[in-house]
Protein backbone atom coordinates (compact mmCIF):
# COMPACT_ATOMS: atom_id res chain seq x y z
CA UNK A 1 0.00 0.00 0.00
CA UNK A 2 0.96 3.50 -0.25
CA UNK A 3 2.93 4.78 2.95
CA UNK A 4 0.45 6.47 4.65
CA UNK A 5 2.75 8.97 6.28
CA UNK A 6 4.03 10.82 2.79
CA UNK A 7 0.92 9.88 0.35
CA UNK A 8 2.04 11.41 -3.15
CA UNK A 9 -0.15 10.31 -6.08
CA UNK A 10 -0.08 11.95 -9.42
CA UNK A 11 -2.38 11.22 -12.11
CA UNK A 12 -2.28 13.50 -15.41
CA UNK A 13 -4.00 14.10 -18.30
CA UNK A 14 -1.83 15.20 -21.74
CA UNK A 15 -3.74 15.48 -25.07
CA UNK A 16 -6.97 14.22 -23.71
CA UNK A 17 -9.74 15.08 -21.53
CA UNK A 18 -9.93 14.21 -18.16
CA UNK A 19 -11.23 10.46 -17.21
CA UNK A 20 -12.98 9.57 -13.85
CA UNK A 21 -12.83 6.13 -15.39
CA UNK A 22 -9.55 5.63 -16.39
CA UNK A 23 -8.24 7.89 -13.18
CA UNK A 24 -10.20 5.01 -10.81
CA UNK A 25 -8.62 2.34 -12.84
CA UNK A 26 -5.15 4.03 -12.79
CA UNK A 27 -5.95 4.45 -8.60
CA UNK A 28 -6.84 0.77 -8.63
CA UNK A 29 -3.85 -0.83 -10.03
CA UNK A 30 -1.27 1.88 -7.43
CA UNK A 31 -3.06 0.57 -4.62
CA UNK A 32 -2.11 -3.13 -6.10
CA UNK A 33 1.06 -2.04 -6.96
CA UNK A 34 1.93 -2.18 -2.75
CA UNK A 35 1.19 -6.11 -2.65
CA UNK A 36 4.47 -5.84 -4.28
CA UNK A 37 6.64 -3.43 -2.23
CA UNK A 38 6.10 -2.72 1.26
CA UNK A 39 7.33 0.96 0.81
CA UNK A 40 5.85 2.91 -1.93
CA UNK A 41 6.41 6.47 -1.72
CA UNK A 42 4.90 8.22 -4.40
CA UNK A 43 3.58 7.23 -7.77
CA UNK A 44 3.29 9.60 -10.73
CA UNK A 45 1.45 8.51 -13.51
CA UNK A 46 0.82 10.22 -16.78
CA UNK A 47 -1.37 8.80 -19.85
CA UNK A 48 -2.03 10.86 -22.98
CA UNK A 49 -3.45 10.45 -26.87
CA UNK A 50 -0.93 10.17 -29.85
CA UNK A 51 -2.77 10.58 -32.63
CA UNK A 52 -1.96 8.30 -35.24
CA UNK A 53 -0.72 8.94 -38.59
CA UNK A 54 -2.55 7.90 -41.71
CA UNK A 55 -5.34 6.49 -39.52
CA UNK A 56 -8.11 6.97 -37.30
CA UNK A 57 -8.41 7.24 -33.57
CA UNK A 58 -5.67 7.66 -30.95
CA UNK A 59 -2.63 5.60 -29.34
CA UNK A 60 -1.72 5.38 -25.68
CA UNK A 61 0.92 6.39 -23.67
CA UNK A 62 1.08 5.60 -20.34
CA UNK A 63 4.46 6.90 -17.88
CA UNK A 64 4.51 5.20 -14.49
CA UNK A 65 7.24 6.49 -12.33
CA UNK A 66 7.24 5.07 -8.51
CA UNK A 67 9.81 5.74 -5.76
CA UNK A 68 10.93 3.11 -3.40
CA UNK A 69 13.40 3.79 -0.45
CA UNK A 70 16.87 3.94 -2.88
CA UNK A 71 15.21 3.89 -5.79
CA UNK A 72 13.28 5.77 -8.79
CA UNK A 73 11.55 3.32 -11.39
CA UNK A 74 9.83 4.28 -14.62
CA UNK A 75 7.92 2.70 -17.05
CA UNK A 76 7.24 4.43 -20.38
CA UNK A 77 5.08 2.51 -22.51
CA UNK A 78 5.14 4.01 -26.45
CA UNK A 79 2.14 3.14 -28.54
CA UNK A 80 4.47 2.30 -31.36
CA UNK A 81 3.30 -0.47 -33.61
CA UNK A 82 0.61 -1.81 -30.77
CA UNK A 83 -2.75 -1.28 -32.21
CA UNK A 84 -4.18 -2.66 -28.39
CA UNK A 85 -3.24 0.45 -27.20
CA UNK A 86 -5.94 2.36 -29.22
CA UNK A 87 -7.78 1.43 -26.12
CA UNK A 88 -6.58 3.20 -23.26
CA UNK A 89 -7.32 0.99 -20.30
CA UNK A 90 -5.06 -2.06 -22.18
CA UNK A 91 -2.46 0.47 -22.27
CA UNK A 92 -2.88 1.06 -18.67
CA UNK A 93 -2.73 -2.31 -17.92
CA UNK A 94 0.82 -3.15 -19.80
CA UNK A 95 2.40 -0.50 -18.05
CA UNK A 96 1.32 -0.91 -14.62
CA UNK A 97 2.09 -4.44 -15.38
CA UNK A 98 5.74 -3.80 -16.56
CA UNK A 99 5.92 -2.02 -13.47
CA UNK A 100 4.55 -4.36 -11.26
CA UNK A 101 7.78 -6.91 -12.50
CA UNK A 102 10.34 -3.72 -11.86
CA UNK A 103 9.14 -3.34 -8.33
CA UNK A 104 9.46 -7.35 -7.52
CA UNK A 105 12.95 -6.83 -8.79
CA UNK A 106 13.53 -4.34 -6.69
CA UNK A 107 11.87 -5.76 -3.73
CA UNK A 108 13.85 -8.86 -4.36
CA UNK A 109 17.11 -7.14 -4.29
CA UNK A 110 16.19 -4.93 -1.40
CA UNK A 111 15.54 -8.22 0.44
CA UNK A 112 18.98 -9.50 -0.76
CA UNK A 113 17.33 -12.31 -2.40
CA UNK A 114 18.82 -11.63 -6.12
CA UNK A 115 22.56 -10.43 -6.32
CA UNK A 116 23.45 -7.04 -7.63
CA UNK A 117 24.43 -6.79 -10.88
CA UNK A 118 27.03 -4.54 -12.49
CA UNK A 119 26.19 -0.92 -13.14
CA UNK A 120 24.07 -0.20 -15.93
CA UNK A 121 25.08 0.23 -19.82
CA UNK A 122 26.39 3.95 -20.27
CA UNK A 123 27.61 5.80 -22.98
CA UNK A 124 27.93 9.66 -24.53
CA UNK A 125 24.86 11.61 -26.64
CA UNK A 126 26.00 11.20 -30.14
CA UNK A 127 23.28 13.06 -31.75
CA UNK A 128 20.52 14.83 -30.63
CA UNK A 129 17.21 16.05 -32.68
CA UNK A 130 15.05 17.41 -30.47
CA UNK A 131 12.34 18.40 -33.25
CA UNK A 132 12.32 14.64 -34.95
CA UNK A 133 12.00 13.77 -31.08
CA UNK A 134 15.06 11.51 -31.13
CA UNK A 135 18.74 11.08 -30.05
CA UNK A 136 21.24 8.53 -30.30
CA UNK A 137 23.60 7.38 -27.39
CA UNK A 138 27.23 5.54 -28.48
CA UNK A 139 28.16 3.63 -26.05
CA UNK A 140 32.55 2.84 -25.19
CA UNK A 141 32.34 -0.32 -27.34
CA UNK A 142 30.79 1.68 -30.31
CA UNK A 143 27.37 0.65 -30.09
CA UNK A 144 24.20 2.96 -31.36
CA UNK A 145 20.82 3.02 -28.74
CA UNK A 146 18.21 5.28 -30.05
CA UNK A 147 16.26 7.11 -26.91
CA UNK A 148 13.31 9.83 -27.51
CA UNK A 149 12.30 12.40 -25.30
CA UNK A 150 9.41 9.98 -23.56
CA UNK A 151 12.72 7.79 -22.49
CA UNK A 152 14.94 11.20 -20.08
CA UNK A 153 14.08 10.97 -16.81
CA UNK A 154 15.81 13.64 -14.82
CA UNK A 155 16.64 15.95 -17.35
CA UNK A 156 15.12 18.19 -19.65
CA UNK A 157 15.25 16.34 -23.61
CA UNK A 158 15.49 19.84 -25.27
CA UNK A 159 18.06 21.11 -23.30
CA UNK A 160 20.64 17.53 -23.70
CA UNK A 161 24.37 18.38 -25.62
CA UNK A 162 26.14 16.47 -28.06
CA UNK A 163 28.84 15.22 -25.67
CA UNK A 164 26.82 14.54 -22.17
CA UNK A 165 27.61 11.13 -20.59
CA UNK A 166 24.12 9.44 -20.02
CA UNK A 167 23.25 5.73 -18.48
CA UNK A 168 20.27 3.76 -19.70
CA UNK A 169 18.40 0.89 -19.71
CA UNK A 170 18.56 -1.30 -22.73
CA UNK A 171 15.55 -2.45 -24.53
CA UNK A 172 14.55 -4.07 -27.58
CA UNK A 173 12.24 -2.37 -30.46
CA UNK A 174 11.66 -2.65 -33.66
CA UNK A 175 14.23 -0.37 -34.89
CA UNK A 176 16.52 -1.88 -32.79
CA UNK A 177 18.56 -1.27 -29.90
CA UNK A 178 16.82 1.38 -27.61
CA UNK A 179 16.84 2.85 -24.37
CA UNK A 180 13.65 2.85 -22.54
CA UNK A 181 15.13 5.39 -19.58
CA UNK A 182 17.92 7.99 -19.97
CA UNK A 183 19.57 9.40 -17.27
CA UNK A 184 22.06 12.29 -17.60
CA UNK A 185 25.08 11.85 -15.59
CA UNK A 186 25.87 14.61 -12.75
CA UNK A 187 22.41 15.99 -13.46
CA UNK A 188 19.43 16.14 -11.43
CA UNK A 189 16.02 17.22 -11.58
CA UNK A 190 17.02 19.70 -14.30
CA UNK A 191 13.95 19.36 -15.53
CA UNK A 192 11.99 22.73 -16.57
Amino acid sequence: MINPRTPLVEIAFRNMDHSQAVEDKVRTRIEKLGQFHDHLMACRVVVETHHRHQHKGHLYHVRIDVTVPDAELVVSREPGAHHAHEDVYVAVRDAFDAMRRQLQEVARRQRGDVKNHEPPPHGRIREIAPAADYGIIETPDGREIRFSSNSVVDADFARLEVGDGVWFTEVDSDDGPAASTVHVEGRRHVVG
